[in-house]
């Protein structure tokens, strides 16, 4: 046999060998998924079924998790749960989200989806912004201009974000808006609407009302034929890190709460936080 044929057999062998190994790793990370999604400690029997393998075939992986930290085995009742590692790595990713990155990698298909523009906007130093824009397939459609800052009150995003931002700070912009008049970068032509600034009493109960529902809508809030819903994306610890907006045409645009626009866009505001381990505050 020749030098060259060694080499490849030895090769072939440590390719097999890395493969069993890959899928080692993969049976033992079933004990960790179900683990991660009881959220809570559980005796052998029951973290293994819900594994879909036997106690003595999870119990060696068990053993091997509890020394590198990702499980960790209670002295008193036996039960295993997530180690100290598996937190820190959980708290490590969390950190490394983008989630305006993954926002933005859903928005031409949510337009498409919703046959209407859509956005994203985060909370900045004035307010409301829109951030990333998808435009809608539709020929007839609105547009929406990066950077644009939007009305507190009389918008889709805007009042969504004043329902989870302190009370304090929006009492303090409603206060700047009714001396300075109210800042809305937004307004686009002739048809706009005079913009009124609320008093906190009444807005205060429209938060309220936000926060139950957990998305808003605006029809013809701030132009005339104009109609829009938001909804809130959160990040682990509850806090609104960005809105999904839908925008478009009042004639065209489904405004029903219950409506297609408004569940394609709490089933995109969903998956979103599946993937940053988003939390709805309670």
């Amino acid at each position: 046999m020749s030098t060259e044929d060694t080499t490849a057999d030895r090769e072939d062998r440590e390719d097999a060998d890395e493969r069993r190994g890959i899928q080692s790793i993969e049976v033992g990370g079933r004990l960790l998924k179900a683990a991660a999604a009881r959220g809570q400690p559980m005796p052998l029997k029951t973290l293994s079924q819900a594994a879909d393998m036997t106690p003595a075939k999870a119990h060696p992986y068990l053993v091997s998790f509890c020394k590198l930290g990702l499980m960790t085995q209670d002295p008193a009742t036996g039960y295993y749960g997530l180690g100290p590692l598996a937190m820190e790595m959980g708290l490590i990713g969390m950190r490394q989200i983008d989630p305006i990155r993954l926002a933005t990698a859903r928005l031409e298909d949510l337009a498409q989806e919703i046959g209407h523009t859509v956005a994203i906007a985060v909370w900045g130093s004035q307010g409301a912004t829109i951030v990333r824009t998808a435009a809608s397939p539709a020929a007839v459609h609105v547009t929406m201009r990066h950077g644009t800052v939007v009305s507190l009150s009389d918008t889709a995003s805007g009042p969504l974000f004043a329902a989870y931002r302190p009370a304090a700070e929006i009492k303090a912009l409603l206060a700047d808006a009714r001396q300075h008049g109210p800042l809305d970068l937004a307004r686009v032509g002739r048809h706009d609407k005079p913009q009124t600034v609320p008093a906190w009493t009444a807005f205060s109960r429209t938060l309220a009302e936000i926060r139950g529902r957990a998305l808003h809508r605006s029809v013809g809030g701030i132009v005339e034929g104009v109609s829009a819903f938001a909804v809130p994306v959160f990040d682990g610890e509850g806090q609104m890190v960005l809105a999904l907006t839908a925008i478009g045409p009042s004639g065209a645009f489904d405004a029903a709460w219950d409506g297609a626009v408004a569940k394609a866009l709490s089933a995109a505001a969903a998956g979103l936080m599946k993937e940053l381990g988003g939390v709805v505050p309670g």
